[in-house]
Protein backbone atom coordinates (compact mmCIF):
# COMPACT_ATOMS: atom_id res chain seq x y z
CA UNK A 1 0.00 0.00 0.00
CA UNK A 2 1.12 3.48 -0.80
CA UNK A 3 0.66 5.79 2.20
CA UNK A 4 -0.88 6.31 5.61
CA UNK A 5 -4.32 6.64 4.03
CA UNK A 6 -4.15 2.94 3.23
CA UNK A 7 -3.49 2.06 6.88
CA UNK A 8 -6.46 4.12 8.06
CA UNK A 9 -8.74 2.49 5.50
CA UNK A 10 -7.51 -1.00 6.45
CA UNK A 11 -8.26 -0.29 10.12
CA UNK A 12 -11.72 1.07 9.25
CA UNK A 13 -12.84 -1.93 7.18
CA UNK A 14 -11.16 -4.55 9.38
CA UNK A 15 -14.31 -5.27 11.48
CA UNK A 16 -16.28 -5.84 8.26
CA UNK A 17 -13.98 -8.53 6.87
CA UNK A 18 -14.98 -12.18 7.14
CA UNK A 19 -11.88 -14.02 8.25
CA UNK A 20 -11.12 -16.95 5.95
CA UNK A 21 -11.97 -20.24 7.62
CA UNK A 22 -14.34 -18.67 10.16
CA UNK A 23 -17.91 -19.82 10.69
CA UNK A 24 -20.38 -16.97 10.22
CA UNK A 25 -23.81 -16.55 11.71
CA UNK A 26 -25.19 -13.23 10.53
CA UNK A 27 -27.54 -12.57 13.44
CA UNK A 28 -24.68 -13.12 15.89
CA UNK A 29 -21.59 -11.76 14.16
CA UNK A 30 -22.64 -8.64 12.20
CA UNK A 31 -24.89 -5.77 13.30
CA UNK A 32 -26.78 -4.12 10.40
CA UNK A 33 -26.85 -0.84 12.38
CA UNK A 34 -23.14 -0.67 13.20
CA UNK A 35 -21.63 2.70 12.25
CA UNK A 36 -18.12 2.68 13.74
CA UNK A 37 -18.87 5.76 15.86
CA UNK A 38 -19.33 7.98 12.79
CA UNK A 39 -21.88 10.79 12.59
CA UNK A 40 -24.21 11.30 9.64
CA UNK A 41 -23.31 15.01 9.50
CA UNK A 42 -19.79 14.00 8.46
CA UNK A 43 -20.95 11.42 5.90
CA UNK A 44 -20.99 13.63 2.80
CA UNK A 45 -17.41 14.80 3.29
CA UNK A 46 -16.16 11.27 4.04
CA UNK A 47 -17.84 9.92 0.93
CA UNK A 48 -16.38 12.71 -1.22
CA UNK A 49 -12.93 11.82 0.09
CA UNK A 50 -13.49 8.16 -0.73
CA UNK A 51 -14.78 8.91 -4.22
CA UNK A 52 -11.80 11.20 -4.88
CA UNK A 53 -9.44 8.42 -3.81
CA UNK A 54 -11.21 5.95 -6.09
CA UNK A 55 -10.93 8.35 -9.03
CA UNK A 56 -7.18 8.72 -8.45
CA UNK A 57 -6.52 4.99 -8.31
CA UNK A 58 -8.93 4.11 -11.12
CA UNK A 59 -6.97 6.42 -13.42
CA UNK A 60 -3.75 4.64 -12.45
CA UNK A 61 -5.41 1.24 -12.96
CA UNK A 62 -6.46 2.17 -16.50
CA UNK A 63 -3.08 3.70 -17.35
CA UNK A 64 -1.11 0.67 -16.13
CA UNK A 65 -3.41 -1.74 -18.02
CA UNK A 66 -2.20 -4.74 -16.03
CA UNK A 67 -4.89 -5.52 -13.47
CA UNK A 68 -8.67 -5.62 -13.54
CA UNK A 69 -11.15 -5.57 -10.64
CA UNK A 70 -14.42 -7.43 -10.15
CA UNK A 71 -16.69 -5.92 -7.49
CA UNK A 72 -19.47 -8.29 -6.41
CA UNK A 73 -22.45 -6.72 -4.65
CA UNK A 74 -24.93 -8.99 -2.89
CA UNK A 75 -27.94 -8.03 -0.77
CA UNK A 76 -31.54 -8.87 -0.12
CA UNK A 77 -34.24 -6.80 -1.84
CA UNK A 78 -34.06 -3.10 -0.82
CA UNK A 79 -30.53 -3.64 0.46
CA UNK A 80 -29.23 -0.57 -1.39
CA UNK A 81 -27.16 -2.05 -4.23
CA UNK A 82 -28.25 0.47 -6.88
CA UNK A 83 -27.76 3.47 -4.60
CA UNK A 84 -24.35 2.23 -3.51
CA UNK A 85 -23.20 1.93 -7.13
CA UNK A 86 -24.60 5.36 -8.02
CA UNK A 87 -22.97 7.22 -5.11
CA UNK A 88 -19.69 5.35 -4.76
CA UNK A 89 -18.84 5.42 -8.47
CA UNK A 90 -20.07 9.00 -9.01
CA UNK A 91 -16.60 10.49 -9.48
CA UNK A 92 -14.83 7.86 -11.55
CA UNK A 93 -14.38 7.79 -15.31
CA UNK A 94 -17.37 5.88 -16.75
CA UNK A 95 -15.16 4.58 -19.57
CA UNK A 96 -13.28 2.50 -17.02
CA UNK A 97 -16.30 1.00 -15.23
CA UNK A 98 -18.86 -1.51 -16.43
CA UNK A 99 -21.97 -2.46 -14.41
CA UNK A 100 -23.79 -5.74 -15.04
CA UNK A 101 -27.08 -6.74 -13.38
CA UNK A 102 -27.88 -10.43 -13.25
CA UNK A 103 -31.54 -11.36 -13.13
CA UNK A 104 -33.37 -14.56 -14.12
CA UNK A 105 -31.11 -16.41 -16.60
CA UNK A 106 -32.13 -16.53 -20.25
CA UNK A 107 -32.65 -19.68 -22.30
CA UNK A 108 -29.20 -19.23 -23.84
CA UNK A 109 -27.58 -18.80 -20.43
CA UNK A 110 -29.29 -21.93 -19.12
CA UNK A 111 -27.76 -23.88 -21.99
CA UNK A 112 -24.28 -23.22 -20.54
CA UNK A 113 -22.61 -23.98 -17.21
CA UNK A 114 -23.77 -21.80 -14.32
CA UNK A 115 -20.67 -19.56 -14.33
CA UNK A 116 -20.76 -18.90 -18.09
CA UNK A 117 -22.91 -15.76 -18.05
CA UNK A 118 -20.75 -14.17 -15.34
CA UNK A 119 -17.56 -14.93 -17.26
CA UNK A 120 -19.00 -13.00 -20.23
CA UNK A 121 -19.07 -9.81 -18.13
CA UNK A 122 -15.60 -9.95 -16.60
CA UNK A 123 -13.48 -6.79 -16.91
CA UNK A 124 -10.63 -6.17 -19.28
CA UNK A 125 -7.27 -5.16 -17.81
CA UNK A 126 -7.47 -1.61 -16.49
CA UNK A 127 -11.22 -1.86 -15.96
CA UNK A 128 -13.54 -2.21 -12.96
CA UNK A 129 -16.53 -4.51 -13.48
CA UNK A 130 -19.39 -4.25 -10.98
CA UNK A 131 -21.70 -7.22 -10.60
CA UNK A 132 -25.10 -6.08 -9.26
CA UNK A 133 -25.89 -9.51 -7.92
CA UNK A 134 -23.28 -11.99 -9.01
CA UNK A 135 -22.32 -15.64 -9.39
CA UNK A 136 -23.27 -15.99 -5.73
CA UNK A 137 -26.91 -16.05 -6.81
CA UNK A 138 -26.11 -19.66 -7.71
CA UNK A 139 -25.74 -20.57 -4.02
CA UNK A 140 -28.35 -18.14 -2.68
CA UNK A 141 -31.54 -17.82 -4.72
CA UNK A 142 -30.97 -21.22 -6.30
CA UNK A 143 -30.44 -22.74 -2.87
CA UNK A 144 -33.57 -21.15 -1.38
CA UNK A 145 -35.51 -22.13 -4.51
CA UNK A 146 -34.04 -25.52 -5.49
CA UNK A 147 -36.62 -25.83 -8.27
CA UNK A 148 -34.30 -23.49 -10.16
CA UNK A 149 -31.86 -26.40 -10.48
CA UNK A 150 -34.38 -28.16 -12.72
CA UNK A 151 -34.17 -25.30 -15.23
CA UNK A 152 -30.37 -25.59 -15.24
CA UNK A 153 -30.67 -29.04 -16.90
CA UNK A 154 -28.07 -30.62 -14.66
CA UNK A 155 -27.25 -34.32 -14.93
CA UNK A 156 -29.05 -36.36 -12.31
CA UNK A 157 -25.89 -37.64 -10.65
CA UNK A 158 -24.69 -34.12 -9.65
CA UNK A 159 -27.89 -33.27 -7.76
CA UNK A 160 -28.17 -33.92 -4.05
CA UNK A 161 -27.08 -32.39 -0.74
CA UNK A 162 -23.42 -32.15 -1.80
CA UNK A 163 -24.14 -29.72 -4.62
CA UNK A 164 -23.68 -26.59 -2.49
CA UNK A 165 -20.31 -27.64 -1.07
CA UNK A 166 -19.20 -28.45 -4.59
CA UNK A 167 -20.34 -25.05 -5.90
CA UNK A 168 -18.54 -23.26 -3.07
CA UNK A 169 -15.36 -25.12 -4.05
CA UNK A 170 -15.83 -24.36 -7.76
CA UNK A 171 -16.43 -20.67 -7.10
CA UNK A 172 -13.36 -20.45 -4.85
CA UNK A 173 -11.22 -22.08 -7.54
CA UNK A 174 -12.63 -19.79 -10.24
CA UNK A 175 -11.89 -16.69 -8.17
CA UNK A 176 -8.38 -17.98 -7.45
CA UNK A 177 -7.88 -18.47 -11.19
CA UNK A 178 -9.01 -14.88 -11.86
CA UNK A 179 -6.77 -13.50 -9.12
CA UNK A 180 -3.76 -15.44 -10.40
CA UNK A 181 -4.35 -13.85 -13.81
CA UNK A 182 -4.41 -10.29 -12.49
CA UNK A 183 -8.13 -9.83 -11.84
CA UNK A 184 -8.83 -8.95 -8.23
CA UNK A 185 -12.18 -10.06 -6.81
CA UNK A 186 -13.69 -7.89 -4.06
CA UNK A 187 -16.97 -9.00 -2.50
CA UNK A 188 -19.45 -6.92 -0.50
CA UNK A 189 -22.60 -8.15 1.21
CA UNK A 190 -24.95 -5.33 2.22
CA UNK A 191 -26.37 -6.60 5.49
CA UNK A 192 -29.92 -5.29 5.98
CA UNK A 193 -32.13 -5.92 9.02
CA UNK A 194 -35.63 -7.34 8.59
CA UNK A 195 -37.23 -4.23 10.11
CA UNK A 196 -35.30 -1.86 7.85
CA UNK A 197 -36.35 -3.88 4.83
CA UNK A 198 -39.99 -3.61 5.94
CA UNK A 199 -39.63 0.18 6.26
CA UNK A 200 -38.06 0.51 2.81
CA UNK A 201 -40.80 -1.62 1.25
CA UNK A 202 -43.44 0.65 2.79
CA UNK A 203 -41.63 3.70 1.44
CA UNK A 204 -41.74 2.20 -2.04
CA UNK A 205 -45.49 1.72 -1.67
CA UNK A 206 -46.25 5.12 -0.07
CA UNK A 207 -44.24 7.31 -2.48
CA UNK A 208 -45.62 7.30 -6.06
CA UNK A 209 -42.19 7.93 -7.55
CA UNK A 210 -40.94 4.77 -5.78
CA UNK A 211 -43.81 2.49 -6.84
CA UNK A 212 -41.91 1.20 -9.87
CA UNK A 213 -39.25 -0.28 -7.58
CA UNK A 214 -41.74 -2.43 -5.68
CA UNK A 215 -42.82 -5.92 -6.66
CA UNK A 216 -45.15 -8.33 -4.90
CA UNK A 217 -42.44 -10.92 -5.46
CA UNK A 218 -40.26 -8.98 -2.99
CA UNK A 219 -42.76 -9.67 -0.23
CA UNK A 220 -42.96 -13.33 -1.17
CA UNK A 221 -39.18 -13.56 -0.90
CA UNK A 222 -39.34 -11.81 2.48
CA UNK A 223 -41.29 -14.80 3.80
CA UNK A 224 -38.12 -16.83 3.24
CA UNK A 225 -36.06 -14.47 5.41
CA UNK A 226 -34.66 -17.20 7.68
CA UNK A 227 -33.76 -19.37 4.69
CA UNK A 228 -31.85 -16.51 3.11
CA UNK A 229 -30.05 -15.69 6.35
CA UNK A 230 -28.92 -19.30 6.57
CA UNK A 231 -27.83 -19.33 2.91
CA UNK A 232 -25.88 -16.08 3.34
CA UNK A 233 -24.20 -17.35 6.50
CA UNK A 234 -23.14 -20.59 4.80
CA UNK A 235 -21.91 -18.69 1.72
CA UNK A 236 -19.82 -16.25 3.77
CA UNK A 237 -18.30 -19.07 5.80
CA UNK A 238 -17.39 -21.18 2.76
CA UNK A 239 -16.20 -18.56 0.26
CA UNK A 240 -14.33 -15.86 2.17
CA UNK A 241 -10.77 -16.63 1.12
CA UNK A 242 -7.37 -14.96 1.43
CA UNK A 243 -7.44 -14.11 -2.29
CA UNK A 244 -11.10 -12.96 -2.34
CA UNK A 245 -12.46 -12.13 1.14
CA UNK A 246 -16.01 -11.07 1.89
CA UNK A 247 -16.88 -7.78 3.60
CA UNK A 248 -20.19 -7.59 5.44
CA UNK A 249 -21.27 -3.95 5.24
CA UNK A 250 -23.95 -2.72 7.69
CA UNK A 251 -26.75 -1.49 5.40
CA UNK A 252 -29.46 -0.08 7.69
CA UNK A 253 -27.88 3.37 7.33
CA UNK A 254 -27.41 4.05 3.62
CA UNK A 255 -24.86 6.81 4.21
CA UNK A 256 -22.63 4.49 6.23
CA UNK A 257 -22.98 1.60 3.76
CA UNK A 258 -21.77 3.86 0.94
CA UNK A 259 -18.75 5.03 2.90
CA UNK A 260 -17.87 1.41 3.69
CA UNK A 261 -18.26 0.27 0.08
CA UNK A 262 -16.02 3.10 -1.13
CA UNK A 263 -13.44 2.18 1.52
CA UNK A 264 -13.43 -1.52 0.59
CA UNK A 265 -12.98 -0.79 -3.12
CA UNK A 266 -10.33 1.85 -2.42
CA UNK A 267 -8.48 -0.65 -0.20
CA UNK A 268 -8.43 -3.16 -3.06
CA UNK A 269 -7.04 -0.62 -5.53
CA UNK A 270 -4.43 0.58 -3.05
CA UNK A 271 -3.29 -3.03 -2.51
CA UNK A 272 -2.77 -3.31 -6.27
CA UNK A 273 -0.99 0.07 -6.16
CA UNK A 274 -1.09 0.64 -9.95
CA UNK A 275 1.48 3.03 -11.40
CA UNK A 276 1.56 5.30 -14.42
CA UNK A 277 3.81 3.82 -17.12
CA UNK A 278 7.26 5.36 -17.48
CA UNK A 279 8.26 6.33 -21.04
CA UNK A 280 11.62 5.24 -22.43
CA UNK A 281 14.60 7.47 -23.13
CA UNK A 282 13.90 7.82 -26.86
CA UNK A 283 10.25 8.60 -26.28
CA UNK A 284 11.27 11.25 -23.76
CA UNK A 285 13.57 12.85 -26.35
CA UNK A 286 10.73 12.84 -28.89
CA UNK A 287 8.48 14.55 -26.35
CA UNK A 288 11.08 17.29 -25.83
CA UNK A 289 11.24 17.93 -29.58
CA UNK A 290 7.44 18.17 -29.75
CA UNK A 291 7.40 20.39 -26.65
CA UNK A 292 9.80 22.88 -28.27
CA UNK A 293 7.70 23.02 -31.43
CA UNK A 294 4.53 23.72 -29.44
CA UNK A 295 6.29 26.38 -27.39
CA UNK A 296 7.36 28.12 -30.60
CA UNK A 297 3.69 28.37 -31.64
CA UNK A 298 2.76 30.43 -28.59
CA UNK A 299 0.96 33.71 -29.50
CA UNK A 300 2.71 37.00 -28.74
CA UNK A 301 2.49 37.81 -25.03
CA UNK A 302 1.43 34.29 -24.04
CA UNK A 303 3.72 32.02 -21.99
CA UNK A 304 5.46 29.39 -24.10
CA UNK A 305 4.19 26.65 -21.75
CA UNK A 306 1.32 27.76 -19.45
CA UNK A 307 1.32 24.42 -17.64
CA UNK A 308 5.03 24.72 -16.79
CA UNK A 309 4.34 28.16 -15.33
CA UNK A 310 1.64 26.78 -13.04
CA UNK A 311 3.26 23.41 -12.24
CA UNK A 312 7.03 23.77 -12.64
CA UNK A 313 7.87 20.59 -10.70
CA UNK A 314 5.89 18.37 -13.12
CA UNK A 315 6.70 20.06 -16.43
CA UNK A 316 9.42 17.68 -17.65
CA UNK A 317 8.39 15.01 -20.19
CA UNK A 318 7.96 11.61 -18.63
CA UNK A 319 7.13 13.02 -15.20
CA UNK A 320 3.82 12.41 -13.46
CA UNK A 321 2.15 12.60 -10.07
CA UNK A 322 2.53 8.91 -9.27
CA UNK A 323 5.41 7.12 -7.60
CA UNK A 324 8.24 5.48 -9.61
CA UNK A 325 7.15 2.19 -11.06
CA UNK A 326 8.06 -0.83 -8.99
CA UNK A 327 9.29 -4.11 -10.38
CA UNK A 328 6.88 -6.95 -9.72
CA UNK A 329 7.77 -10.53 -9.27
Amino acid sequence: MSDERAERIADFIGPLRVEPGSTVRLDRDFDPRYKAGLKKRNAAELLRTGVSLLAEYQERLAAQDEYGVVLCLQALDAGGKDGTIRHVMSGVNPQGVRVSSFKVPSTEELDHDYLWRYAQRLPTRGEIAIFNRSHYEEVLVVRVHPESLVRQKLPEHVLGPGIWDRRYREINHWERYLTDNGFKVVKIFLNLSKEEQRTRFLKRIDLPEKNWKFSAADVRERRRWDDYQHAFSEMLSATSTKWAPWYVVPADRKWFARICAAAVLAHTLMEIDPQYPEVGEQARKDLLVTKRRLEQEAPAGAPADPYATRHPSQARPGRHGGKPKKKRG
